[in-house]
């Protein structure tokens, strides 16, 4: 009898909209492998869904707050309903960028220079520009500004919602991406927006980035940052899928955060970089569901 599997879509995050394509994407590829599969887009009653459906398994298609910080992961421990990719505790540690970094940083992986602030705490004066003001705890690329100027930070301050920021030298070079699967790296990407930088809006809107796949990188150089991205995937203590997000300079990569739950639309980096590793959408998927399981009890 085939598994009944729900994906976990949607969800409260300022990252709904993208996690209801993902969820849509995972749910069509997962029927192509014949398993029963539902649909539910979370909200505040996710329990009683959950009961009402029964699966057999949940496929995490949630991304930002409350379904990639361990939430949605804890609830399912309790419930006794294995699911994919992280555990309640890498997936929350991963969503704070400030303990991550200091994680990243005893294990021996460069980062850049960075420290905390209340919003209302940060000036021009923080650290030379340019520098990055970005979230401690939200989705990558979700409320990052790039501070040039008293301008720039001014407009940061006038719409920032996102509480405490991290405040982060801004390096200049390269975005690289890194996909890992079951502690393995399949491969480097590397993002070049056609305006500004690699912003929400640049990476999930066609046409705003340009991917190059394979990252136009020697060997040895693609080889350090594939084995940095297999490091911060096991310090963190991550499962299944991750994706590790860097700056290179032309000299040295430096990490900036750890995605446990990327994206799985059609302008995803993961599943392109699955891709080129020989790796098809369908089978990516069914490879989570595999793997899926409890961490916290037996399952």
């Amino acid at each position: 009898m085939a598994k009944h599997i729900v994906v976990l879509m949607g969800g409260m995050s300022s990252e709904r909209e993208v996690s209801l394509r993902s969820g849509a994407a995972v749910a069509k590829a997962l029927k192509t492998k014949d398993y029963k599969v539902s649909e539910i887009d979370v909200s505040h009653d996710l329990p009683a869904q959950l009961l009402a459906v029964r699966p057999d398994i949940c496929f995490i298609a949630l991304h930002g707050t409350y379904g990639e910080d361990g939430c949605v992961q804890g609830l399912l421990e309790i419930m006794g309903i294995p699911y994919t990719h992280s555990p309640v505790t890498a997936s929350a540690i991963a969503m704070d960028k400030e303990i991550t970094q200091n994680i990243f940083k005893n294990a021996g992986l460069k980062i850049a220079d960075s420290l905390a602030a209340e919003i209302d705490e940060i000036s021009i004066k923080f650290m030379p520009l340019p520098f990055v003001v970005k979230p401690v705890s939200e989705g990558s690329s979700v409320g990052v500004y790039i501070i040039r100027d008293e301008k720039d930070l001014l407009l940061a301050k006038k719409e920032w919602k996102y509480g405490r920021a991290i405040v982060e030298k801004f390096i200049e070079g390269a975005e690289l991406s890194v996909a890992v699967l079951n502690g393995k790296a399949l491969g480097v990407i590397e993002l070049r927006p056609k305006q500004g930088f690699y912003t929400y809006e640049n990476k999930y809107t066609d046409g705003k980035t340009e991917h190059l796949m394979p990252a136009p990188l020697a060997d040895n150089l693609s080889k350090t940052v594939m084995n940095m991205a297999e490091i911060a995937h096991r310090v963190l203590k991550c499962s299944g899928l991750s994706r590790s997000d860097f700056r290179y300079d032309g000299k040295d990569f430096y990490i900036l955060e750890l995605n446990t739950h990327p994206g799985m639309t059609e302008l995803s980096l993961v599943p392109e970089i699955a891709s080129f590793a020989g790796i098809n959408f369908e089978n990516l998927v069914e490879n989570l569901v595999k793997n899926a399981r409890l961490h916290n009890m037996k399952g």
